[in-house]
């Protein structure tokens, strides 16, 4: 009966699966007889998944009989780890007992185990490879050798930063006077500073470009400060995001490069004058505060002159 069962099992759950599928997807013609559809295909499913579940019960004996046959198959498993595990049994510890104790403790003289000396065999066999293949042969990378490559392309990462112009602000930035620089700065202030400030720097609702007044402090670092901050009061936006530093110093110098020149409709200087001068780097101007400073050290020196005589007269 058992056997009837199981092999009966199989071609009539293929069969109420295949009922099952048909159901699920043969169209019905109104919403009714689609609903009784879903309702047969669930309950084939169940059926189905029923079907399976007392074929593995049925077939319990039989799985129960291969886990066996695979337990004595794989018996070496047992057996090698015996092998890599040996030691003497608990009953004959006594003949390896050592004479001394300590505290009533006693040692045993156990060898050491197999997998421990294979272990450390195979540190030996893998310092040798090392050796002839990194020192000998020289197919392999020190970690000399591996710095040495890192530092390598860090400096060109670093070089191509560099060139460009990832690591220029407005503490370095320097005035450019190579003719692709500027008109590279040319296309970048047609693209975007043409109207507020006109095609030829002239000015529209910006301020002139061409003359020596500057509301916000000429020269390159000034300029370039005034293009990466912008002037959110006047309407201007910072164009640190926009552009990279490498553009903002370009067009920053075709924007110097237009002092002095006269454009057709050119708007009244606005700001002061601004002259350059050598000075440190960050600094604007001169400051007039050095000799002020100057002066109250001398005031300092006379009034210690002035100590200096009444204590002598105390002295006399």
């Amino acid at each position: 009966m058992r056997n009837f069962l199981k092999r009966g099992i199989a071609p009539a759950a293929i069969f109420m699966l295949n009922a099952a599928l048909y159901a699920q997807t043969t169209p019905g013609k109104d919403s009714s007889t689609d609903e009784y559809s879903k309702l047969a295909g669930a309950m084939v499913f169940l059926l189905v998944a029923f079907l399976f579940v007392l074929f593995f019960i049925l077939s319990a004996p039989k799985y129960k009989y291969s886990y066996e046959r695979r337990r004595e198959r794989f018996s070496f498993l047992a057996k090698l780890s015996s092998i890599l595990n040996r030691g003497v049994p608990i009953e004959k510890e006594k003949d390896i007992m050592l004479d001394h104790d300590f505290d009533g403790i006693k040692e045993l003289n156990n060898t050491i185990p197999p997998w421990f000396n294979i272990l450390f065999y195979g540190t030996i066999v893998i310092a040798a490879i090392y050796l002839i293949d990194f020192h000998v042969l020289g197919s392999g990378n020190i970690m000399v050798d591996e710095y040495l490559q890192e530092v390598k392309i860090a400096n060109e990462k670093r070089d191509e930063l560099i060139r460009t112009g990832a690591f220029i602000n407005e503490n370095n930035v320097v005035l450019l006077t190579d003719a692709a620089e500027l008109d590279k700065g040319k296309q970048i202030f047609l693209a975007n500073c043409l109207p507020c400030h006109g095609p030829d720097g002239g000015g529209t609702v910006g301020p002139n470009l061409t003359d020596k007044n500057w509301i916000h402090g000429g020269g390159i670092k000034n300029v370039f400060t005034t293009i990466k901050n912008g002037v959110p009061a006047k309407g201007m936006i910072s164009w640190q995001t926009s552009l990279t530093p490498k553009q903002m110093q370009q067009v920053g110098s075709f924007v110097l490069s237009l002092q002095g020149t006269t454009p057709a409709n050119g708007k009244a200087p606005e700001g002061p004058v601004w002259t350059e001068v050598d000075k440190p780097a960050g600094q604007d101007s001169l400051k007039v505060t050095d000799s002020t400073k100057v002066k109250i050290d001398s005031t300092k020196v006379k009034i210690d002159t002035t100590k200096v005589k009444k204590d002598t007269l105390k002295a006399k």
